[in-house]
């Protein structure tokens, strides 16, 4: 059976947790950034936990 490839695009956008769960950063942190207010940029820069019904074809897209 040949080898499963990775998304790379994938890979560079989401990182897996210990308990199998997708992390992913927030979007609207990439320009215009002088028109939003300090505490929203400071919100968008966190990471937050993918949706079930998201990680499913994130799962397919990183096989390892």
């Amino acid at each position: 059976m040949p080898k499963l490839k990775t998304r790379k695009a994938a890979a560079k956008r989401y990182k897996q947790t210990g308990a199998g769960n997708f992390l992913r950063r927030h979007a609207y942190k990439g320009h215009l950034l002088r028109k939003k207010s300090n505490s929203q940029k400071r919100k968008l820069s966190q990471t937050i936990c993918v949706c079930a019904s998201d990680s499913k074809p994130i799962k397919l897209m990183l096989p390892y």
